[in-house]
């Protein structure tokens, strides 16, 4: 197989695409973290934020699919996968997960030893989370887990430490995606429930966990705000209150109510939109408004 059909292939595999949800965040808490006393922007810092962001990434997508091989293969939506299908085997997703992992735990050691054993802690809800659906139906609460490491560890990384503000962003970053985890597993209800797999669709029914992705969701609608405003009162303060960041916050949110508007429990033809074009929108532009409240 040659280099760049490989490359796709595993690209593929852990839908690199998809870590457009989490990055920004972790670039705003880069940011953020950039305005501490102390602190000072280098292109290293970044590459190895960014490194750390893509090896993470990779090691948790690629620990999914191996781990959920067998349950992929029995469902119709996934059965294409590149494990399932064959494209890729068992052992090469599984080797492409450890060579992942512990890149991400080497180049968070070149960073800081604190960054480094945290990396550990890190790696338990990353990997970890693909078998909470066998157990519990708060599985969603484990991917909302595992994406709110981002910013955390951004910040951590730069000042090593954390502030309140951004554990707030790390909560709104844990809501956002437990409500969105738990609308895109509405296209596997039936599935769920035949191959005797725990998630909030299969627990409530589809009624019951729309309105509880919106009850989830709703929370944001006073953590955003909570979030603009507190970096306003910490030293020293950030303005997030001005027009980028009110208006990074409205655009957030109005995405939010637009993911829930597009589908019904009768029509789930928009389900894609709502999961992975509401979200990554939402995400990216929430990021670049915060620059602008920042930087100009």
């Amino acid at each position: 197989m040659s280099f760049f059909p490989k490359v796709k292939r595993y690209a593929s595999l852990v839908k690199f695409a998809h870590t457009i949800f989490a990055l920004p965040f972790a670039l705003v808490a880069f940011l953020l973290a950039l305005k501490e006393p102390g602190s000072r922007f280098t292109w290293i810092l970044l590459l190895q934020l960014l490194g750390c962001m893509v090896f993470a990434r990779n090691a948790a997508m690629g620990f999914n699919r191996w781990a959920d091989r067998e349950i992929d293969a029995r469902n119709p939506r996934t059965a294409g996968r590149d494990v399932p299908a064959g494209r890729i085997s068992p052992k090469q997703a599984l080797t492409f997960t450890l060579v992942n992992a512990a890149l991400f735990v080497a180049v968070a050691w070149t960073i800081n030893p604190l960054c480094g054993g945290l990396s550990f802690v890190a790696l338990v809800f990353l990997l970890g989370y693909s078998y909470l659906k066998r157990f519990t139906w708060l599985c969603h609460f484990g991917v909302g887990a595992a994406l709110s490491i981002a910013p955390a560890g951004a910040f951590i990384a730069v000042t090593g430490r954390l502030t309140w503000p951004v554990a707030l962003l790390s909560l709104m970053v844990f809501f956002w995606s437990s409500g969105f985890d738990i609308l895109y597993s509405l296209a596997d209800e039936e599935v769920d429930r035949s191959q005797g797999l725990h998630s909030i669709p299969q627990r409530f029914g589809r009624v019951g966990a729309m309105r509880i992705s919106w009850a989830v969701h709703l929370l944001e609608f006073a953590l955003v705000p909570l979030f603009l405003v507190w970096a306003g009162r910490t030293k020293p303060a950030i303005c997030l209150t001005d027009f980028w960041g009110i208006a990074a916050g409205v655009f957030f949110l109005a995405m939010l109510i637009y993911q829930h508007v597009i589908i019904s429990p009768k029509d789930l033809s928009r389900l894609n939109a709502a999961f992975f074009t509401a979200n990554g929108i939402a995400s990216l532009v929430f990021c670049v408004l915060i620059y602008l409240s920042v930087l100009l």
